[in-house]
This record gives structure tokens, sequence and C-alpha cells, in this order.
């Protein structure tokens, strides 16, 4: 991660911390904080609950960018692909702004389908990490990390190839689902965009251990 995006990323952290620290007093007793698969409200808190997943969430994706690297073993160093991770963290650093900024919103009175928007931005970052999944080389922090991906490189490879295209189809559908308001639909794509590379790791890693491959 490049000092400017670590510089923006502070700039945003500090902006989150002082709208929610103006806008506590407006806030009501109880937030919402959780929602059912159709986007209802179903889990509620104290309102100092948005500091804790607005910048404090925020904080700690910036802290594991920095961690990560120095964390990971040899022959899974998160170097070998340097750029592509601090693009995947800072989209990660993104969907916490966003989800902080779709909780406050509704909390301040103003209406908004929060679990919709909220799984639409979910399903915009798993396309967006499509695009750049497959320069995921292997490593035990970010990606398709079976059994199977960690035992082989070429398994790893070919996992993240094809997960890559997985998750920009299924998040673009999921986006497509959560505007047109499809409830439920959004976490039903989501869920198959996750387990279909699981599934896909573990034939292509028994179809190379058939043919002595491995």
């Amino acid at each position: 991660m490049t000092r400017k995006v670590f510089i923006l990323e502070i700039l945003l952290t500090v902006v989150a911390l002082a709208t929610i620290a103006i806008a506590y007093p407006r806030l009501p007793a109880t937030i919402p904080v959780h929602w059912d698969m159709q986007g209802r409200p179903n889990g509620f808190g104290p309102p100092w609950l948005q500091f804790l997943f607005g910048p404090g969430f925020m904080a700690l994706i910036m802290l594991l960018t920095w961690m990560l690297p120095w964390l990971s073993p040899k022959n899974f160093q998160i170097e070998t692909f340097r750029a592509t991770y601090g693009q995947i963290m800072f989209l990660f650093f993104g969907l916490m702004t966003y989800i902080a900024a779709m909780m406050i919103w509704p909390a301040l009175g103003y209406a908004l389908d929060t679990g919709r928007a909220i799984i639409g931005g979910v399903c915009l970052l798993l396309a967006l990490m499509g695009n750049v999944l497959g320069k995921v080389r292997r490593n035990f922090f970010i990606g398709i990390r079976t059994p199977w991906t960690l035992a082989s490189e070429r398994v790893w490879n070919a996992t993240h190839r094809f997960a890559g295209k997985v998750w920009v189809a299924t998040g673009l559908m999921g986006l497509a689902f959560a505007v047109a308001d499809a409830k439920g639909w959004p976490l039903y794509i989501l869920l198959a965009g996750a387990l279909a590379p699981v599934l896909y790791s573990l034939i292509y890693y028994k179809q190379l251990e058939r043919r002595g491959e491995l």
C-alpha cells in the first residue's frame, strides 16, 4: 500500500469519526445493527456501536494491511503480489467506509433501505475483487484458502483464475437483484459464488492426483 493510499485511509477514518461524533446527540437510543435475508432489521444496539462499525473497523483494516505481510511465513509471502494485495485491502477499506455511511444515514432519521444497500455494496465488492483475484499468489490470508489450493501452487492459480470469473459474474448478478429489490436472492447468489471455487479446487486437485501430476 502506497503512502498516498495510507494517508487517504487515515483521512477517511478521521472524517468518519468526526461525522459520527457530531451526529451522536441526534442518534436514537437504539440503532439497527443487523438485518435478515429479506433486508429487514432484526438486531439493535446502543448508538456507540456506530464508532465500532465505522472508524473502528476502518482502523482494523489499516492495521491488518500493514501486519499481514510481516506475519506471512516463508514461501507464502504477500510480497509476491504486493500491488494486488494493496488493491484488495483498499477495497475492503472502501466497503467499511460505505457500510459506516449506510448505517448512520437512517439512524439520523433519513429514509434508506440499509440492508439492501449494504448487500448491494458487498456484491459490488465481490465483482471488483474478481477482477484482480487471478493475480493473488499462494498465501494464508487472502484468496481461496482450501487444503487443496494451499497444497498445490498449480491448483491455487487455476482456482483463482476460475474464482475471478465467478466472482465478477455473481457479484454483478447479485447487485442487479439488490437494485431490483429481489429479497433474499443476492445472498443466495453470493453463497453460490463463494462455494463454487471451493468445489472447483477439490475437483481439480483430485484430477491432478489421479494423473500423478501433483
